[in-house]
Formats: C-alpha cells, structure tokens, sequence
C-alpha cells in the first residue's frame, strides 16, 4: 500500500491563515469599543491606549487624589498613611491600572510575530493550515467573549468590595477611613476606590489573566495539528523554540501583578509584620509561580516533541544497523554475527544516521529557554527588590535576585 504524497498548500490557504493572524488581537475588546463610541469619550483616537491610559488613571488614582486633598488626607506624616504615601494605592490605581492599559499593542504584535512564524517556517504542513485558522479564530472568540468579560466584572467588583471590607477589620488609620463615634466608617475617597477604582483595577488585571489563557487554549490547539517538526533542528526543540520567546510579551502583566506584591510587602515592613526570612522566600516563591504560569501553556507541545523523539530513535536505530553491519562487511568481508543473514547492501547505499540518533536523544520536550524569559523574570523581581531596598542594601538584594534569575 502506497502513501499519497503531501499536495502543496494552495496559496489561497496560507493567505487565508495569515489574513485570519493580520486580524489576531488578544486585548481588542468589541463591547468596551462600541460603549466608548456610543459615549464619545476619545471620539477618533478611541483606540489610543495612551488616552485610555490617562482617563483611567485619572477616575481611578486622580479623583481620590481630589477627594483626599479636600479632607486633608492626602499628604502628612507615615503614621497618618496620607492618600500619597499608600504604595497599594499607587501600585493598583496609578501603575497597575496605567501598565495594563499600555501593554495593548506590545502584547498583541509579539503574538501576532508568533503565529506568523508556524506560517513563513513553515512549521504547519499544508493540510493544517485551514484546521489552524480555525483555531485562531475561536481564540479570539473566546478572549473578546462577552460571558467572560461578564465574569470578570463580576470578580473585580467581589474583590473590591472584599478588600474594603478585610481593610475596615484590620486597619484604623488611614486616609480611606474616617474616624466617628461609633466604628470607622469609609470616607468619600474609599467609597471612590472600592465602587469605581477597585474594579477598574481587577476587571483589567482578571481580562488579561483571561486572555493569556486563551492564548494558551490555541496553543494547545496549534500543537494538536499535523506540525513539520525535525528532531535535527538547530533550536533542540524540533523548530517550535520560537513560541518559547512568548511570555516576554506578558512580562508588563507580570509587572502589574508584582507591583501589588511589592506594595503589600513595603506595608508589612513599614508595620513590622513581616520578616527578612518569610521576605525571601516570597521572592523565591512568587518567581517560580510566574515562571511556571507561562511556561505551562508550551506544556502542549510536549507530545508531538516525545512522538518526534520516539519515532525518530527507533527509525534512526534500524537504519543504523543497516548501515553499521554494512560497514563491518566492507571492513571485516562479512559480519560477525547473523552472518548468513547477511543483505547485500553497501555502505555507500545507507546513509549514517549517527548525527540523528544523537539530535534525538537530546531533543527537549518544551519549547522553554530560560534565557529567552529574563525580561519576565526581571519583572517578577524588580518591584520586590525595590521593596525590600526599604529594610536590605539594594546592591544585596540586586545580587540575590540575579542568582534567582539564573537557577
């Protein structure tokens, strides 16, 4: 029985694939676009992260600002935690929120670069290239799905509201709170933050979290398709070592996310709650998390790299002991052992499969270079180092976060 030869893919495919990646955009939100249209907040440049930046900035770090210069609880002594001295306000209202605005167009061009390299590789065989537009079609429905943007603002306003209510359990004195007869009581700025700030911060933070995860799914789906790896490709990974490049595209998430860490961390040292011990292991801990969040997703290509390996050393092995018992022929007049067994093909005619066999055994199973993710370890230590420079010379601190990165 014959195998059919693999057919060409016709161009109108692989156009098809790259039209489909022209139009790939992760953060692009149709609900929230057609909402600012409607309101006219940004008119022509409603796409402007920048401008978008600004205004959200604005409502959710500006007008407490406002409010807390009204009461005058905005700046004064550390005791007082004034409005300006909160890092947990700056870290989710003015950095956090302003990151997770910004990171639109660098996340969205890096993952696009991504998809067209399985194209120009071309790492995706003909017959994959419809099934892999359809894949990067349902990822895109499912990161701008409506349901999920609905959950999100449902968890951010849960968050919110459960961070107002733990902070009016555990804390007295600060620029959130103002101080009656009875208990403490939230003063205009903290009901600004907990009703509006709040769940500006952690819908942006939870709809990125979201995306990524859709970008896993088509990762997942894109490693289940008929892939032209080979075991002796020059990356040890079977040519998909590009998409292990991708988490440096979430590293300005990762940042958002460690930013709040920090903050909560310069708190605990600020109130003496919180040891140099349990600080180091929260840094050794939180960058193994963020590590292992995005290596996760190139998880997917583990079993078409084990089928490569597999495949690859039994067929490297057969054709080696063609080859080998062909040179001991020419080099003994017969072999050793089975020798009336013996075919009558040549050295010449059986190509050494050495450099294959080896290619193989050392072929990795993720697509994951630790070198490739130090901008996303960076961002996972930085905020923390800067912390902790509050208790700890920075240059120990610098030294301890580069041995981490290189573990």
């Amino acid at each position: 029985m014959t195998t059919a030869p693999a057919r060409a893919a016709p161009d109108g495919d692989m156009q098809s694939m790259l039209a489909v990646i022209d139009r790939f955009s992760l953060a692009h939100d149709p609900v929230f676009h057609r909402l600012q249209q409607r309101l006219g907040w940004l008119g022509e440049r409603a796409n402007s992260a920048k401008r978008r930046a600004v205004l959200l900035v604005g409502l959710a770090w500006g007008v407490p600002l406002l409010l807390t210069l009204f009461d005058g609880r905005a700046w004064g002594a550390a005791e007082t935690s004034p409005f300006l001295l909160d890092w947990i306000a700056w870290a989710q209202y003015a950095v956090g929120i302003g990151v997770l605005t910004m990171m639109v167009r660098v996340v969205d061009g890096q993952l696009r670069r991504h998809l067209r390299q399985f194209v120009r590789a071309p790492l995706l065989a003909p017959a994959a290239m419809i099934p892999a537009a359809a894949a990067v079609e349902r990822a895109l429905a499912r990161a701008q799905s409506p349901y999920a943007a609905a959950v999100c603002a449902v968890l951010a306003c849960v968050a919110s509201v459960a961070g107002g209510w733990l902070l009016q359990l555990r804390t007295r004195d600060t620029w959130m709170l103002v101080e009656t007869t009875a208990e403490p009581t939230l003063s205009i700025a903290g009901w600004w933050c907990i009703l509006i700030s709040g769940p500006i911060f952690w819908f942006l933070l939870l709809r990125w979290l979201w995306r990524h995860a859709a970008w896993a799914l088509l990762l997942h789906d894109l490693a289940r398709l008929e892939l032209r790896l080979v075991v002796s490709h020059p990356d040890g990974v079977g040519g998909v070592g590009f998409v292990g490049q991708y988490p440096n595209a979430f590293a300005t998430l990762v940042f958002a996310m460690t930013a709040l860490l920090a903050a909560v961390i310069a708190r605990g040292f600020q109130a003496d709650v919180l040891t140099l011990a349990v600080y180091g292991q929260i840094m050794a801990g939180w960058l193994t998390l963020m590590i292992s969040l995005f290596a996760l997703p190139l998880a997917a290509f583990a079993w078409p790299l084990r089928r490569l390996k597999q495949e690859t050393l039994l067929a490297a092995s057969a054709r080696a002991t063609r080859h080998f018992r062909a040179a001991e022929r020419a080099t003994l007049g017969g072999n050793v052992v089975a020798a009336a067994d013996a075919s009558e093909t040549t050295i010449a005619e059986v190509a050494n499969p050495q450099a294959h066999y080896t290619a193989a055994l050392k072929l990795g199973m993720l697509p994951f270079d630790r070198t490739a993710i130090v901008p996303l370890g960076a961002a996972a230590l930085l905020p923390l180092v800067a912390a902790g420079a509050t208790r700890l010379p920075f240059q120990e601190l610098w030294t301890i976060a580069r041995k981490l990165l290189l573990l």
